[in-house]
Formats: C-alpha cells, structure tokens, sequence
C-alpha cells in the first residue's frame, strides 16, 4: 500500500512535468543546457535563503514559527532574483548564438528560453518539495492514525504540480515582462509566487489554500499562453492537427 501511495503521489506531483520534459526538451541538447542553467539559477536562490536563514536564527534569537512567514518571503524574493539573473544570462547566450549563425539569428529562440528554464525552476523546486513526503508515504504507517488529515499525501501531491506549472508560467511571463521593460508584468509575477507561497500556511485546512492556488495556477497559464503568442484559433488549429 505504501509502495502504491508513493508511486501515486510522485505521477501526480511530476507526471505533467516529466511529459512536458520528455516531449519538447530532451531532443534538443540546447534546450537541455537550458535546462540545467535554470535549475543552477534555483539552487543558488535556495543556497541564499538556507544563509539568510540560519544568520537570522542565530542572530535574532527568535522562534523558527515567528521568522517562517518571512523567510518564506525572502526566499521567494531570492527565487525572483535568480530567475532575473538567469534571464540575464540567456540574454547573452541569445545574443551569443545569434552571432555565430549564418543567418544572423538565434537557433532558439528567447521565449523557448523562458519556458524552458521556468520548467526547470518548477522541476528542481518540485523535487525539493515532494521528496521527503514520498519518502514518508512509502511507510511504514497510517496517514491521519493520529487525528491528522488523511488527505495530506495527495493534497502534498496536488500542491507540487500547481507549484511546477506556475513557476513554468512565471518563466515564461517574467522573462517577457524584463525582454519588453513592463515593470507590471515583474510585480504580478513576484506578487503571484508571494500569494501561492502564503497560501500554504492556510494547511491543513487544504479546501482553504488547495483551491486557490489551482485557480491562480489557471489563471496564470491562461496569462503565459497569451503572453507566448497564443489564442484561440492556435488552439483550434493544433486539435485539428494543422
């Protein structure tokens, strides 16, 4: 049974993630260098937050529960700036590669860039999330034995695939909003990865955080998919296979 909820739990946190690697990334080596930039960019964030953290509890002398809001802040404030500092180097890679083709242009293109290394930030943060519940889902024990929320795994799971299709879309909008200066699309982007991350000291009472945050998630997609040159006759023409 444990063995079952692992399995289970790790198809719904990573399953989308994974399907989008597999189908319009790994058969691109380009794509893949991308990739692992933007998964570097995160580790940093997280190396920062991990220091600013412990010099606050040594320092401060508070209580880890009352600097947990603000640290959960501050690293996103420093996710946010790695990701501008990836966008940054991209930049230049684009830059880079323009110049070194014949016809002047880039093989890929930036907005590739932006999605790509928001996939890979959603990636490597999903896994930092879900691996320890998966290791406790794999047992032994009962969730929820002891009065707990017997719907911790799956929500836990749930809330890791909202947590990566969001920072797929916030690659793709921030990376937009810094290419075209608009000072509002980075502010709702920072705004909208402060309001998910708050959102989650709603839990256990997950119908309070779980619902939101799959709302916000829509809305966002919807935001990236016209940001990256979507519409509605694009879409039509993809179900029709033209």
């Amino acid at each position: 049974m444990g063995a079952a909820v692992c399995l289970g739990c790790a198809a719904i946190a990573l399953g989308p993630a994974a399907a989008l690697l597999l189908l319009t990334v790994a058969a691109e080596p380009l794509l893949l260098i991308v990739l692992v930039a933007g998964a570097f960019f995160w580790l940093l964030s997280l190396l920062a937050a991990s220091l600013l953290w412990s010099v606050s509890v040594a320092l401060g002398g508070w209580e880890d529960a009352a600097l947990l809001p603000l640290g959960a802040a501050a690293a996103v404030l420093l996710q946010e700036l790695c990701r501008f500092a990836c966008f940054k180097l991209l930049k230049k890679a684009d830059e880079g590669l323009a110049m070194l083709s014949e016809d002047g242009r880039s093989p890929i293109s930036l907005r590739r860039m932006a999605y790509v290394s928001g996939l890979s930030i959603g990636i490597i943060s999903g896994l930092f999330s879900i691996a320890n519940v998966l290791a406790d889902s794999a047992g032994p024990g009962t969730v929820g034995i002891h009065g707990d929320s017997p719907y911790y795994f799956i929500t836990s799971a749930f809330l890791t695939m909202a947590l990566v299709l969001l920072h797929t879309f916030w690659g793709v909008i921030f990376f937009d909003a810094c290419e075209r200066r608009r000072a509002g699309g980075l502010g709702l982007v920072v705004g909208g990865h402060l309001l998910a991350s708050g959102l989650t000291f709603l839990n256990p009472r997950y119908e309070a955080s779980l619902g939101p945050i799959f709302i916000l998630t829509l809305c966002t997609g919807l935001w990236a998919f016209g940001t990256a040159g979507g519409s509605f006759r694009s879409v039509l023409k993809c179900l029709s296979c033209k």
